[in-house]
Parts: C-alpha cells; sequence; structure tokens
C-alpha cells in the first residue's frame, strides 16, 4: 500500500522534510522530488530514492540549514555516494552521516577552490585501523574526481573514512578522534620510554597502534582480561624498563579517558614492549 506524507519544507529540488503519522519528520532525497513542490502538498515514499530520520533537533536544523546553501548536483551526488557506502560495507548507516560528511565535504571543496592546504597527520594509522572504510573512502574521492573533476588531497581518504566508520559503528566523531589522539600520546611516550624510533611504515609500528586501539576498545567496553599474577611477577622482573612503562601507559589511558582499566593491560603492553625493544 502507498505510504503518504505531507511536505513539511522543501530544501530544494532534490531534497524535502515531510511529515508521517509514525515516524513524525522525514528527511526524503531524490532527482527532482521537491520541484514545483511547497508546503502542505502530498508525496509518496516510493518517489525518493532514500529516506532517513533526524531525531536529533541539533542536526535537524544543521542539516535544513546547511542543504540551501550548497550546490543542489552537489547535493545529489553526495547522496548517491552515501548509497555507494551503504552497499559496500553492508551495513545500515547511522543517519548523523547525512549532515556530518555533507557538510564535510561541501567545505573541503571550498578549501580546494580557496587554495587551501589541510594535512591529515593521522593517515596511515586510519588506513591500518580501518581497511575497509579506508578503500570505500579511496572509491568515493575517485567518483569526485570521475564525475565532478574535484581532486582531493590524499588526506582527504582519513577524513572521509572517520566519517564511515563513525556511521557503521554508531560512535561519535569526536571520540573517534579523541582516541587516535591518544593513540598518538602513547606511541610517543613509547619512543621516548624505549628510545627506539618507530617509522610509519615499520611493521612493528602497524602491530602497536593495533594492540593500543584494542585495548582502548575493550577499556570503553569494561572488559576484564583475567587475573594473571604470576605473569605479573615474572615480567616485572624479567623486564622491568618495558613494565613500569606500560603502567605509566595505562595511567596516561585511565586519565584521558576517565575509565578504570584492567590491571592485566600492564601484561599485555609489557609483552608488546618487550618485542619492540628486541625487534630494534
Amino acid at each position: 500500500m502507498e505510504q503518504l506524507l505531507t511536505i513539511e519544507k522543501v530544501l530544494n529540488n532534490n531534497v524535502v522534510i515531510a511529515r508521517h503519522d509514525a515516524y513524525k519528520e522525514v528527511v526524503l532525497i531524490g532527482n527532482g522530488l521537491g520541484f514545483n513542490k511547497k508546503k502542505g502538498d502530498v508525496i509518496s515514499f516510493d518517489h525518493a530514492d532514500k529516506t532517513f530520520l533526524l531525531k536529533d533537533e541539533t542536526e535537524k536544523e544543521q542539516y535544513v540549514n546547511l542543504v540551501p546553501h550548497i550546490d543542489e548536483d552537489l547535493i545529489a551526488f553526495i547522496n548517491d555516494q552515501l548509497l555507494f557506502i551503504e552497499a559496500q560495507m553492508d551495513k545500515t548507516l547511522n543517519e548523523h552521516i547525512h549532515v556530518a560528511l555533507t557538510d564535510h565535504l561541501s567545505f573541503a571543496i571550498k578549501r580546494i577552490q580557496q587554495n587551501m592546504q589541510f594535512s591529515n597527520s593521522f593517515l596511515f594509522e586510519i588506513e591500518s585501523l580501518y581497511p575497509k572504510e579506508y578503500q570505500v573512502a579511496k572509491s568515493v574521492v575517485k567518483e569526485f574526481e570521475r564525475q565532478l573533476g574535484i581532486v582531493f588531497p590524499e588526506g582527504e581518504i582519513g577524513f572521509i573514512a572517520l566519517h564511515i566508520h563513525s556511521a557503521v559503528t554508531d560512535k561519535p566523531l569526536r571520540d573517534i578522534n579523541r582516541d587516535h589522539a591518544l593513540i598518538s600520546q602513547l606511541t610517543q611516550l613509547i619512543e621516548s620510554g624505549l628510545k627506539v624510533d618507530l617509522s610509519k611504515d615499520n611493521v612493528n609500528y602497524h602491530r602497536l597502534i593495533q594492540h593500543l586501539h584494542r585495548a582502548i576498545d575493550r577499556i570503553h567496553q569494561g572488559e576484564s582480561l583475567g587475573d594473571e599474577n604470576k605473569l605479573q611477577e615474572v615480567l616485572k622482573a624479567e623486564y622491568p624498563v618495558c613494565y613500569n612503562l606500560a603502567w605509566k601507559l595505562i595511567k596516561v589511558m585511565q586519565n584521558q579517558l576517565n575509565k578504570p582499566v584492567d590491571e592485566a593491560e600492564v601484561l599485555y603492553l609489557t609483552i608488546h614492549l618487550q618485542r619492540l625493544t628486541h625487534t630494534n
């Protein structure tokens, strides 16, 4: 049975906000969907290529204010890319990506037009931690160049990958960036504490950030690694430098994340740090 909605606001020819009895306000996207439409007109769900809800009032207001200032063809293209991302990731994306990624890409294009340089210092880490998101983002960037002639700098792949990861995991982008900053801080402490140089193209660096990322995830989830008292005494005696540095890293994580850390994390960190000293 055809579902009908009442238009609340026409944002442009391709995007309208309509009211539904069950979902309240719904954003409908489709080619020419809003053409010659006005508030109060009836529209069908079937006419939309994409529908989504913006339950957060702040996000809804941001999207309503954002869309009229962006070229309609660009809005349509970005929405095509969002459908592509969802298909490639094979997961339903959190609807906030419609606001966040549209805002980010429109601003990124302005930076390019104004010849503003913007680097991404965590690009290698993003590719290492989120390989699937990175490859999908790479495809999106290629489509921008192929269809619109817009050439993004390489660092933009990383930023788009973070938006994709945020939408797939329902994890706010600010939390993801906070964790990346923490990993960067921890790796600097490790280099200083062990007097090693961890080159980003080194396999040991790759393993380190993977380990730290998993540890931070466990802290967020409140996961326990179990009781390893006997191993703790052995590691403390055999590798005091690595053991003490591991505790220092744990304290930093506790302070930055404001969450308790399972003491068993010290053991796994100590082993990992000892491997670094051995390979270097």
